[in-house]
């Protein structure tokens, strides 16, 4: 019952906020408006750039009300995340004054919030060998930095999805509603209240992010889902892993992360800067192919729910 509690409030909370903020950010002309001579973007009307804060604070108050960490958890938790929405708000605000926030602080800040949740206790300590059936535990410097790359990693994937109305949070929300189904089988009542709250906050957000888009959460919100989930994913999914169930969360983000390890590896090939961005995302190379957004959407979230529900399968096998 906590757990449909938790998941109502996080949707009313952001259902609440999300036109107040909207209405706030026209007045602060904090828009992202329209750029022919930009191929990534495909809004024709500005549109209002604050949802991010919305789905920060019904996550956040959620998770207040209805989580049983530790406080060293909890903190890091909220802090980490404040840390991640503010200095995705800055990027945001460069955006709206048409100029390039540098990558280096956004770097050193998003990997700051990853260190607070390691030192926190939340990370990557190892896995279950299947043949012997014992639990390897790593090297403390390889689980400081598997930890840290996972979390970036899975920050920066569903920052990289945002250039479609409705595409980062339909992925987001089909990630958290499958990472709450795994700490619901494996009894992660934590994990499980962090990912049904994701899931509220983010159908709230598509309310009003659907095709044709009245808000975005900008990097500010995406960027701030990237890192619940990849928390979720290292307090819930890889707890007591064993080697093959480790490609359970991997699968549950699987749309993002194999979509940008293909972008990566082609610029790397091609000699382009890894983190510039550009129109390479499978989104639109959908829209080249000449899908419409709304094909493209729909068939990027039917391959999420395909690859989740593989994830679910390989969850439930006795291995």
């Amino acid at each position: 019952m906590h757990y449909l509690a938790a998941f109502l409030l996080s949707l009313v909370v952001a259902l609440i906020l999300i036109p107040f903020l909207r209405s706030w950010a026209i007045r602060l002309d904090f828009v992202d408006k329209p750029r022919p001579d930009n191929e990534r973007k495909l809004h024709r009307e500005p549109i209002p750039l604050m949802a991010g804060i919305a789905l920060f604070a019904g996550f956040a108050v959620t998770y207040i009300f209805f989580n049983d960490m530790t406080p060293a958890e909890s903190a890091a938790i909220l802090g980490g995340s404040l840390l991640i929405l503010a200095i995705g708000l800055v990027d945001d605000w460069y955006k709206v004054s048409r100029r390039e926030f540098p990558a280096l602080p956004k770097l050193v800040v998003q990997l700051s919030a990853a260190l607070l949740v390691y030192l926190a206790g939340i990370r990557f300590s190892g896995f279950t060998n299947p043949f012997t059936d014992s639990y390897v535990v790593l090297p403390e410097w390889l689980q400081l930095v598997l930890t840290l790359l996972w979390i970036f990693g899975v920050t920066t994937v569903i920052n990289f999805t945002d250039g479609l109305d409705g595409l980062a949070g339909s992925l987001a929300t089909i990630s958290a509603g499958t990472l709450f189904v795994v700490a619901i089988a494996r009894h992660q009542g934590d994990s499980a209240i962090m990912a049904i709250s994701l899931v509220g906050v983010g159908l709230a957000y598509l309310k009003f992010n659907k095709p044709p888009a009245k808000v975005y959460m900008g990097d500010s919100g995406a960027t701030f889902l990237g890192f619940i989930l990849a928390i979720i994913a290292l307090d819930g999914a890889f707890k007591q892993a064993t080697l093959l169930s480790l490609l359970v969360p991997i699968l549950a983000l699987g749309v993002p992360i194999f979509d940008n390890i293909f972008v990566v590896l082609k610029r790397l090939k091609n000699g382009q800067k890894i983190y510039e961005a550009d129109a390479s995302q499978i989104h639109y190379r959908l829209l080249s192919s000449g899908l419409n957004p709304k094909q493209v959407l729909l068939v990027l979230c039917l391959v999420s729910v395909c690859l989740s529900l593989s994830s679910i399968i390989l969850l439930l096998l006795p291995i």
